[in-house]
Formats: C-alpha cells, sequence, structure tokens
C-alpha cells in the first residue's frame, strides 16, 4: 500500500499496536507506541527509522489513540529516550494522571503498563499537523469509549487505532465490563467512518488496507452478530485476551489455569455473567477451544501460544 513519502508505518505484532511516524522537516510525530513488554524494541525501531530519514531527525511528540496497555506501554520509556511530548485523547486525562489501573483495564485484565506523564491532550475536532498536512481528530467510542481516529481529507488517510481493522475491529471492552452502550456507540462510529473520504486505512494491528468499503461491510456484519449473541462476543473477547496474556508471561503451568482465571477479574466475571460459566467449566472450554484453533499448545505442562511475541 502506498503511503505519503512522510508517513511510514511500522507494522507490530502480537502484543504491540502499530507505530506510526509522520514527519514535518526534521521534526516526527509518532501515534500509539505499542505494549511495555516490547518497549525497548520500541525505542530501537524508533531511532532506526529516524536515523534512515534524515540526519537530524527527531521524535518531537507522540499521539494515541486510545489508553489500551497495547497503544500506551511505550509512552515511558519513549519518552525517556527522546525527550518527546506526550498528547492523550481529552477523555482519558484523569486515568493518565492518576495512573487508574482499573479504568485503564490493567488490573482488571492483568496486562501491565509503565507510568508517564502527559503534556496535553488532543479533543475530539482539533485539527493537528502532521506529516504536512492537517488531520482531522474524531471521537470513535466503542473499542475505548473515550477513543480518537485521526483522518486527512487531503491525503484521504484514516489513522483508525483499534475502531476498524481490515477484518474487524478491537473487543468492545464495555459491553464485557458490564456498561452498556458500547455496541451502540461501535455501530456508531462505522457509520461515521463509512461517511468520510477515505480511501486508505492506517489502522491499529496489521497492514495498512485500501479496501475500505468492504472493511466496514465485515466490521458491520461482525457488529451484528454480537449485537444478536452477546456470548459470541463474549468467547472471542476471551480467547484473544488470553492468548495476549499468555504471550505476555511466555507460559502457563497447565496446574495453575483454573486458578489464574479466577484471579483475573475479566475473564472470571465474564465467564460467569455472560457465558454462564464457573472456572473449572470456564478453563476446559478456553483449553479445548484454543487448541482446537491451534492457537495454544501444551508441552511439559505448561500452556504455551503457538504464535511468536
Amino acid at each position: 500500500m502506498k503511503l505519503p513519502p512522510a508517513v511510514r508505518v511500522i507494522e507490530r505484532g502480537w502484543l504491540s499496536s502499530n507505530n506510526i511516524l509522520l514527519f514535518d522537516g526534521a521534526a516526527a510525530t509518532l501515534i500509539d507506541s505499542g505494549y511495555v513488554g516490547h518497549a525497548d524494541q520500541t525505542v530501537a525501531l524508533v531511532k532506526s527509522a529516524l536515523a534512515g530519514r534524515r540526519e537530524n531527525a527527531h521524535l518531537a511528540r507522540l499521539i494515541n489513540t486510545h489508553s489500551h496497555s497495547d497503544h500506551i506501554g511505550g509512552n515511558a520509556a519513549l519518552q525517556r529516550a527522546f525527550g518527546c511530548k506526550i498528547f492523550i485523547p481529552a477523555g482519558i486525562e484523569a486515568h493518565i494522571r492518576d495512573w487508574d489501573e482499573t479504568a485503564l483495564l490493567l488490573a482488571p485484565a492483568a496486562q501491565r503498563g509503565d507510568r508517564f506523564l502527559h503534556d496535553g491532550v488532543v479533543h475530539a475536532g482539533d485539527t493537528l499537523t502532521m506529516g504536512g498536512s492537517d488531520w482531522q481528530a474524531h471521537a470513535a467510542p466503542g473499542h475505548d469509549m473515550d477513543a480518537l481516529v485521526f483522518h486527512c481529507p487531503e491525503s484521504r488517510l484514516l489513522i483508525s487505532g483499534d475502531a476498524l481493522w481490515e477484518n474487524g475491529f478491537g473487543i468492545i471492552f464495555g459491553e464485557l465490563l458490564g456498561q452498556p452502550g458500547a455496541l451502540t456507540a461501535t455501530r456508531n462510529t462505522l457509520e461515521m467512518l463509512g461517511r468520510l473520504p477515505i480511501d486508505t486505512v492506517i489502522p491499529g494491528h496489521g497492514r495498512p488496507f485500501g479496501t475500505v468499503e468492504a472493511a466496514l461491510d465485515r466490521a458491520f456484519k461482525r457488529l451484528a452478530a454480537f449485537e444478536a449473541d452477546p456470548s459470541r462476543m463474549a468467547k472471542n473477547a476471551l480467547k484473544a485476551c488470553f492468548i495476549f496474556n499468555l504471550l505476555d508471561r511466555q507460559g502457563l503451568p497447565r496446574v495453575e489455569l483454573e486458578s489464574y482465571l479466577e484471579q483475573v477479574p475479566l475473564f472470571r466475571d465474564v465467564g460467569q455473567r455472560l457465558l454462564h460459566m464457573d472456572t473449572p467449566a470456564l478453563a476446559a472450554w478456553l483449553l479445548s477451544e484454543l487448541q482446537r484453533g491451534c492457537a495454544l499448545e501444551e508441552r511439559d505442562g505448561i500452556l504455551l501460544p503457538t504464535m511468536a511475541a
């Protein structure tokens, strides 16, 4: 996918979101910073990208699309390495300022984060100059109720975070956590994106893509399936979150699976409330589903993900 020369996408794998660099002369803006477990790698990747651009290129600014651990995890390390200013969506300012690990989903999902200080906020409706063009910030609630996306009308580009992927969108956490309205918000966000002039999407995960209409169609179909059967949404979410955590932990003894699920609020509560499973039933279902889908294997009593972190 051909992008403007001032835009560079560092596509990441599991655990970390993509990093998007936009250059204005020697100064660069980075969108999203990946997971804390990959922070050193993120710093190295950004250093390499800056060095390959021009001799005096530097990271001036870091902007987050939303507050989840795989998008803000490298913030502190990048701030230490480059002295860049950090800007966050206005809706998460209190969570970041107070480092509220519940609101940031770190504690409920048993994920890690590295506290950082932010320098300012971005509001929906703001216009940002990045990569030599003006980008409009749009509210994109659903996956994260305070998320933003960035749209460049001139280049017909969208930086979508987890609001739209080539094959779907991010987990709708609000509905899983007993906060109704996130499904409706997701539909409203997709409809809003469908009204924007977009030729290319740079998603938070996966390659940039130009099949925007087809991606929106797939996203609406996925959303309709979740609206019709919330248990399907819950099952998909728990499988994805468990593999995420397994990659972060680099394995889990099989004998500890039930106690681990019981200790993690997201797994325990969603299992009981939406899937009507107690912990032993949830453990058996999760293990069966992930082994059947070839996402997990058991080796010498240790549960291991089959994909690389």
